[in-house]
C-alpha cells in the first residue's frame, strides 16, 4: 500500500466565503477532486483542510486508485483580512 502523501506537499487554495454561505473560509485542492473543506476562520479552515486531505487520501488509497501527483503550481491564498480586493 502506498505511503500518505504530505499535505505541504498539495497546492491548495483559501478564499472567503459569503454571509450566504455562511461566512468563514473555503479551502479546496485543484490536484484532489471533491477534497475540500471550510473553517470560521482563515487557521481553522487550514486545519479542517488537513483532515478532509488525510480523508481523501485514505479513501482514494483503500480504494486502489493511484495517487495524483501534486501540480507544484503556487494559487493565490485570501487571507483572513481578505476584503475582495485581491489576494492578501
Amino acid at each position: 500500500m502506498p505511503t500518505m502523501p504530505k499535505f505541504e506537499d498539495y497546492p491548495f487554495q483559501i478564499t472567503p466565503l459569503t454571509e450566504e454561505d455562511g461566512g468563514g473560509f473555503l479551502i479546496t485542492f485543484p490536484d484532489l477532486p471533491g477534497c475540500m473543506s471550510d473553517g470560521e476562520t482563515y487557521a481553522e479552515a487550514i486545519e479542517n483542510g488537513r483532515d478532509a486531505f488525510k480523508a481523501w487520501m485514505g479513501a482514494y488509497i483503500e480504494d486502489g486508485n493511484d495517487i495524483p501527483k501534486p501540480s507544484g503550481v503556487a494559487l493565490p491564498h485570501f487571507g483572513p483580512d481578505h476584503k475582495k480586493g485581491g489576494p492578501a
